[in-house]
């Protein structure tokens, strides 16, 4: 897979791939114009949205009912030894409808687990960065 990044000005950085663009922009205090989310906002969102497919599919399978159906993601900044703030953890909370079977409450946190996120961030890739001279 190959995503390409693009600068189309100001502070916003576009990844373009699959026919699709995904919009980045800097919040206003950070020179941006707010008009996207930021990059570490989409990742954010990215763990919230993979375990919620999960959580979806989980009931769709079963044909429970998914009106009233909400994962809710709380996040914890902590400063490391730098001083610098970091993401010291993610919470979700999982609010079941009415009706939902109690033999899958423990099952549904289990599906939510298998978010192919957070599965990443347990065991990350090696990352490698190198520049070239254009040709243009």
């Amino acid at each position: 897979m190959e995503m390409k990044i693009t600068f189309p000005g100001g502070k916003r950085v576009n990844a373009e791939f699959n026919n699709q663009i995904v919009p980045t922009d800097q919040p206003v205090v950070a020179g941006g114009e707010g008009a996207a989310p930021t990059p570490f906002e989409y990742f954010l969102a990215s763990l919230g949205t993979c375990a919620g497919i999960y959580v979806l599919s989980f009931c769709q399978q079963r044909q429970i009912d998914t009106e009233g159906l909400l994962l809710t993601q709380q996040m914890e900044f902590a400063d490391d030894a730098d001083g610098k703030r970091r993401l010291a953890k993610v919470s979700m909370k999982i609010d079941l409808p009415v009706g939902f079977p109690e033999k899958y409450q423990n099952a549904i946190i289990k599906a939510a687990e298998l978010c192919t996120v957070k599965k990443v961030l347990m065991a990350p890739p090696d990352f490698e960065i190198t520049a070239r001279l254009s040709s243009c």
